[in-house]
């Protein structure tokens, strides 16, 4: 399927050079892994951790701990299930069909290997013709009964060589081919089939595990927006950001878009629940920031550690302290100073860096009720005080971004 192949790559290539990043990231082998493993399976086994904490809680042990499990973007999560089960149906009815077929990574590496000097090569003379070489390649790119390999699919895993009883498989200099040798596919033998009532058997253990999980995590979620099980608290909503926020040392937002491979490793590791996925076409999947559920820590540079794509560049802690990645903006109308008239006080209390202070509402009057006044040259945007403000749904004070990075 030579024109799936080509077809696919310069769709890539295409997509690349038009900066269509959401295109780009879908058949990226790597970022197709990352999504997978923390979108798809991270949650599975939160869910089994808490299953075993909720067990061992019950027999008095504390062995386990419970986590929370955030799905952090519907989107981003069907699309890692559906990558899943396609690399699956792939591999079961064709082997490697993703990573020689589909992927460009792989059409481009299959293209080079098709000129290496070292190959697996077969012994016509020697060979039997009795298809164990075949029946064993991952690649499916071994034609027995012509003594052919097609090299431009073949990985050089070596299982060809192990399984010949005859020693007609050999990896060494390659032998110039002749006109339409190396490129014939042949299905040589069938792989045993799974018998139609294992198949339900399994499907039924699975959908009755995952429905166990899934009515556990939610009603321990349930019981988590409940304050002492007599009111219900109310979840904080994304404020409306002019210019989205991007991690400290991705220097801008147009040098995070055009490099992140949305791998979500950031999005893993991130130990305060500041990075998601996006549901934005244009940056699909890549990760974006929000202080919903916690703040960007001064002392955490924890996704800068494992970017492998320089979207985020390693910085220090010191570093960090004096990246200005936005500038907070107080809102008068959602501030409960004003709305409710109490005192508060809690951006400024747990500003890291001193960026806002409490001044009299009325210029003069020192008994008058204490509102925020921001320093904007200061404030580093970490969103402590967006997090921590009791304002519901929105916070009185939010964090704009800052499309190029500043230091302080």
């Amino acid at each position: 399927m030579s024109w799936l192949r080509y077809g696919m790559l310069w769709l890539f290539v295409i997509a690349i050079i038009a900066e269509i990043n959401y295109f780009v990231v879908l058949p990226a082998p790597y970022s197709s892994y990352g999504r997978i493993a923390s979108s798809f399976f991270a949650p599975l086994y939160q869910w089994a951790n808490n299953g075993m904490a909720y067990l061992a809680e019950r027999a008095g042990s504390y062995v386990f701990y419970e986590t929370d499990v955030w799905m952090k973007r519907l989107p981003t999560l069907i699309i890692a299930g559906v990558t899943f089960i396609v690399l699956i149906v792939l591999a079961v009815r064709g082997g490697r069909t993703y990573c020689n077929t589909i992927c460009p990574v792989g059409t481009v590496l299959g293209f080079l290997s098709k000129y290496s000097i070292f190959k697996p090569v077969i012994d016509a003379e020697k060979c039997n013709g009795c298809g164990l070489c075949a029946r064993n390649c991952k690649a499916s790119c071994i034609n027995a009964k012509a003594h052919q390999i097609d090299y431009s699919r073949c990985v050089a895993c070596m299982d060809c060589l192990g399984k010949c009883k005859q020693g007609a498989i050999a990896y060494t200099r390659r032998k110039p081919e002749t006109a339409g040798s190396g490129i014939q596919e042949q299905v040589v033998a069938a792989k045993p089939a799974v018998a139609p009532k294992q198949i339900d058997e399994a499907r039924r253990a699975f959908l009755s595990a995952t429905a166990v999980l899934a009515t556990t995590a939610t009603l321990k979620a349930q019981e988590k927006k409940v304050d002492g099980r007599l009111a219900a608290i109310e979840e904080k909503k994304i404020p409306e950001r002019a210019t989205p926020l991007t991690p400290p040392g991705s220097v801008s937002a147009r040098n995070f878009a055009s490099h992140c491979t949305a791998c979500q490793l950031c999005v893993s590791v991130c130990p305060n629940q500041v990075l998601r996925p996006s549901a934005d076409l244009m940056k699909l999947m890549q990760p974006e920031m929000s202080y919903e559920r916690g703040y960007c820590r001064p002392e955490c540079t924890k996704c800068s550690e494992v970017c492998p794509a320089g979207a985020i560049l390693p910085i220090t802690r010191a570093d960090k302290s004096a990246i200005q990645i936005g500038h907070t903006v107080w809102i008068k109308d959602n501030c409960i100073c004003i709305t409710d008239d109490v005192e508060c006080g809690n951006c400024a209390r747990h500003c890291p860096v001193s960026a806002i202070q409490m001044v009299a509402s009325v210029p003069g009057d020192e008994q008058s009720r204490k509102i925020p006044v921001v320093n904007i040259e200061r404030c580093i945007g970490c969103g402590a005080c967006e997090n921590l403000c009791p304002s519901r749904p929105f916070s009185a004070i939010y964090v704009e971004g800052h499309g190029m990075h500043r230091t302080v």
